[in-house]
């Protein structure tokens, strides 16, 4: 790890953050600017306890999540009740931290990675 600041946590059910973060990686070589936090095997309290030693340790100020009522985003939005200056981005996918890691402000990003989505039919056969 970089001596830089993290640019955010990234958490979620699972392997999700640790996925996201390796393909940031491999796509740009910069995964070191994200944190991950998985919600496996942890109480709310305990996984409340985990984001707060990982945003203190970091210095990260944006919580990155998979799902908007989930276990990750309800824990970190308690954490961000108490912390004005903390941001909680929910329903993440990897154009928006691709966006985020190379600098992007949290509305670019986010705007990535919502014009990323697309249905993609296939043809019809007759």
């Amino acid at each position: 790890m970089t001596s830089e600041v993290k640019r955010a946590i990234v958490a979620g059910h699972g392997a999700f953050a640790e996925g996201l973060i390796s393909a940031v990686g491999q796509i740009t070589g910069i995964a070191d600017r994200f944190v991950g936090v998985s919600n496996a095997g942890l109480t709310p309290a305990g996984l409340e306890e985990a984001l707060r030693a990982a945003l203190s340790s970091s210095g990260a100020r944006v919580v990155f999540t998979d799902l908007p009522a989930g276990s990750c985003t309800i824990a970190a939005r308690r954490i961000a009740r108490g912390d004005a200056g903390l941001a909680v981005v929910t329903g993440v996918a990897l154009p928006t931290l691709l966006s985020f890691a190379f600098g992007a402000d949290l509305e670019s990003a986010t705007a990535q990675g919502r014009a990323a989505l697309a249905i993609v039919e296939a043809p019809r056969v007759t």
